[in-house]
């Protein structure tokens, strides 16, 4: 009698442990989650965009003329200011062209005085009849022939004055020099073509700042623009921010003063500039950095950016319905303002979405959740 009963107890407790394990799930709570609607503000809309600083000016220095390098009058990437010298070539090989042009106006000078004195004397001769028509225009021809070497003299003396001037290489803009191509005692060759390069300058302030749209983009402010919602870029400095590689504040200012003409057709993105004032030379020409274009006015919907989940290639949020069953709802997000994330499209203002309670695995599209309405607070960053 007792083999029976042990027999019966071994079929029975399995069921027994079934039965309570579900009694134990229908028994469990359903989660907490906070939620809280959207707040529907006007705001300042910022795009972002990636770029790079370009000097605004950018000189390649060569040389002139031709000649032996004398001296190098600054130190590899320095600063520098304008007109400030930078090589000397040397100049004895100039000097003595200078003194020789001196000479030649000199004689031109004399062969000028000759003709007008002869001119002079035969003035009165001509009109009695003493001297031929023929030879008294013999003699102003010779004046003017004079006259047109002396010109000519003065032109060579001007050059042999520039060639010995452009011996001491100036910068011609302030900004920060590159390092030396050339050392001292190298023959260098100048004139306007195979001139040798000696270094470069590069402008730092103020410093560009360069761009691309996406067609999409640019169709958007264009008809922004048409509306009389943004001014254009084209006609107006519309304002920017800029933020380095390691900074986190939008702290660096400035104003748009450039759009290209055309799309590249390549890559479907059209050319934007901006100008920043760099009085510290902090910025270098070619860092790459992030940059906000102000994009107008526009009423938008504000959320916590911890509610955005990711899912695969979109963006969603939990919105928990009348019933307290959650939906997955796909939205389009815009730039973050005042710490909170803009809501572009999928959402409406009375919508209760999920911000807090989300690492629990029983919160999911499809479940049941107890929503706790909280309010949302703008952070002001």
């Amino acid at each position: 009698m007792r083999l029976v009963r042990s027999r019966l107890s071994a079929v029975f407790l399995p069921f027994i442990v079934l039965v309570s394990a579900s009694d134990f799930g229908a028994a469990q709570p359903v989660p907490t989650v906070t939620v809280t609607q959207p707040i529907a503000k006007r705001v300042t809309n910022w795009e972002e965009y990636s770029g790079r600083f370009v000097a605004v000016e950018t000189v390649e220095i060569r040389a002139r003329v031709s000649g032996f390098i004398d001296k190098v009058h600054f130190r590899d990437g320095q600063i520098i200011k304008a007109g400030d010298p930078l090589f000397t070539i040397d100049p004895r090989p100039f000097e003595i062209a200078v003194e020789s042009a001196r000479a030649e106006l000199a004689r031109a000078n004399a062969q000028v005085e000759l003709a007008e004195n002869e001119i002079e004397r035969a003035t009165p001769l001509a009109r009695t009849g003493t001297m031929t028509q023929r030879d008294y225009d013999q003699r102003r021809a010779n004046q003017s022939v004079a006259r047109a070497q002396f010109q000519a003299a003065q032109a060579s003396q001007r050059l042999a004055l520039l060639n010995l001037e452009w011996t001491e290489v100036r910068t011609p803009i302030a900004g920060r020099i590159s390092d030396k191509r050339v050392d001292v005692g190298n023959l260098v060759t100048g004139g306007q073509t195979g001139a040798t390069l000696l270094t470069t300058i590069v402008s730092l302030d103020p410093i560009h700042f360069t761009f691309d749209v996406s067609e999409s983009d640019y169709l958007r402010y264009s008809r922004l623009f048409a509306s009389g919602a943004r001014p254009s870029s084209r006609e107006t400095a519309n304002p920017v921010q800029v933020k380095l590689a390691d900074e986190r504040e939008w702290t660096r200012t400035g104003t748009m003063n450039f759009v290209d003409n055309q799309l590249n057709p390549r890559s479907g993105t059209l050319r934007g500039r901006a100008v920043v004032q760099n009085p510290d030379g902090f910025l270098t020409p070619g860092i790459f950095a992030r940059l906000r274009l102000f994009g107008g006015e526009l009423d938008a919907l504000l959320i916590p950016d911890s509610a955005v989940i990711s899912d695969q290639t979109r963006k969603i949020v939990f919105v928990i319905g009348s019933d307290g069953v959650v939906q997955a709802r796909p939205v389009e997000l815009g730039a973050i303002i005042d710490g909170l994330r803009v809501v572009q499209a999928g959402l409406t203002r009375d919508d209760l979405i999920a911000v807090d309670g989300l690492a629990n695995p029983a919160v999911r599209p499809g479940a049941k959740v107890s929503p706790q309405v909280s309010e949302v607070k703008s952070v002001t960053k």
